[in-house]
């Protein structure tokens, strides 16, 4: 089977790294590095695993902090989120240079977030025939998952693994074409939007499995002064009651949130078909003062091994 398409979140690896080791590792400049070696040794670990048999294997995503057509549409998305700190907004501008000198294509956009950018990569793929696996935290990704494009899961040891269709099925009880309706309903406290209220999880799974989309659900619920045939009125007779009046009365708002759950696709190209470039990428890791980074990139060898 051929090697699939890492495509990496680099703004989610670099906050997760950011937080997650300690800034007393600084480079040349006495700056922390803790959020670029998280990163790069993330990545790796899965080109390790995956892709010693693809030249152009990973593309490294970023994008706007959020898009500003979500910001329109709903003005406290994102905005409870705190400013980045100075110490990471350092490492985020050395962050492109770095993973490009790996040889490793580098993808952004200025008005959409780093997961449309994702998004747009996996669906290029997988129109080529290919497969792609998205490195990533942001569960917004379960609704690009298909039997070719997979989530990489970071697991704890150092271990990894794969959620397909089936895994989101089980995580979220509901399709990966509906993860956007899921989100609307169940809400997603990152991102600012809190879903239906009184509305959680188990029962947003449970209604689309009865309805099947969140506008279905609405129908059934009699948000639409147009639905009064007698199967919208049966069906929303089988509601409980405080659910159907959380749809009716939140009915514009819940599709809001499903337009801004909605990945959105954008042209992109693909990725340029080159080997990694270990010898470059060992050289600017050492010139940022990670020895170690650079030892381990050194390590695999101009073509990945």
């Amino acid at each position: 089977m051929p090697a699939p398409l890492l495509i990496a979140d680099v703004p989610w690896l670099l906050y997760r790294s950011y937080f997650a080791l300690p800034k007393s590792i600084v480079g040349s400049d006495g700056q922390p590095v803790n959020a670029l070696l998280g990163t790069v040794n993330a990545i790796l670990t899965f080109y390790d695993a995956r892709l010693p048999a693809r030249a152009d294997g990973v593309v490294a995503c970023m994008g706007a902090e959020q898009a500003n057509y979500r910001v329109r549409l709903y003005p406290p998305y994102h905005a409870h989120r705190d400013p980045m700190p100075p110490e990471l907004a350092a490492q985020w501008e050395q962050a492109p240079a770095l993973l490009q000198s790996l040889g490793w294509t580098y993808a952004t956009s200025e008005d959409l977030e780093a997961d449309d950018v994702m998004f747009s990569h996996a669906r290029l793929e997988e129109e080529r025939g290919g497969r792609a696996l998205l490195l990533t935290g942001d569960r917004d990704l379960y609704g690009a998952v298909t039997e070719q494009v997979a989530v990489a899961e970071l697991l704890k040891g150092g271990q990894h693994g794969e959620i397909g269709p089936a895994q989101v099925r089980e995580r979220y009880g509901v399709e990966p074409e509906q993860v956007p309706d899921f989100i609307a309903l169940r809400g997603d406290p990152s991102d600012g939007l809190p879903g239906a209220p009184g509305i959680g999880a188990k029962t947003a799974a449970e209604l689309l499995s009865a309805h099947g989309t969140l506008e279905a659900l609405l129908s059934a619920a009699g948000a639409n002064a147009e639905d009064s045939d007698a199967a919208a009125v049966r069906a929303s007779t089988m509601m409980r009651p405080r659910v159907a009046a959380a749809l009716r009365d939140n009915a514009e708002l819940l599709r809001t949130f499903k337009q801004i759950a909605t990945l959105q696709r954008i042209e992109v190209e693909p990725p340029t078909s080159r080997e990694s470039d270990f010898a470059s990428g060992a050289r600017m890791a050492a010139q940022l003062g990670m020895r170690r980074l650079a030892e381990r990139i050194g390590a695999m060898g101009p073509s990945g091994g």
